[in-house]
């Protein structure tokens, strides 16, 4: 059981990860050409979407996950 959990906990990490990129990205877009409004704010959307799984995990989960296995 406990490892089906660090799968969980990995996968939303990944998520998030994937989430803070698309950010990121929508920023640079932002800042590039300020008429593509919708394309980032469709961006923007799905990037809160990969957060989102995280939003009521407890603080400090997975500081300590050790992934070298």
């Amino acid at each position: 059981m406990a490892a089906m959990d660090a799968v969980s906990l990995v996968s939303a990490l990944i998520g998030a990860q994937t989430g803070m990129m698309q950010l990121a990205v929508a920023a640079r877009l932002a800042r590039m050409n300020a008429d593509q409004g919708s394309a980032i704010a469709q961006l923007v959307d799905a990037a809160q979407q990969s957060i989102d799984p995280l939003a009521n995990v407890a603080a400090g989960i997975g500081t300590g996950l050790d992934i070298s296995a």
